[in-house]
């Protein structure tokens, strides 16, 4: 029997990775990606565990608060080689 493939990520599913990966490369936690970003803490939490959905606004928000290119934080291949820390 062949192998099956697994699932690609969703875009949302990259999105929160990435920037999980980009906000920890910063030292930053998450309340100063929030204060940041001009949003609450739950939400960057949530966004970042993939459990929502974010509009283009706030993808945005977060992304110039991480200094990270928006484009880049919806790439499957940025970030992908990082080991997440425990």
């Amino acid at each position: 029997m062949p192998k099956q493939k697994s699932p690609q990520p969703t875009a949302r599913e990259v999105f929160a990775r990435n920037l999980r990966r980009a906000r920890r490369l910063q030292d930053l936690t998450q309340e100063a990606l929030a204060l940041e970003a001009g949003m609450p803490r739950a939400y960057v939490s949530r966004v970042e565990r993939g459990t929502i959905n974010v509009s283009i606004d706030n993808a945005d928000a977060l992304s110039q608060a991480v200094g990270v290119a928006l484009r880049d934080l919806v790439d499957p291949t940025k970030f992908a080689g990082l080991d997440e820390p425990s």
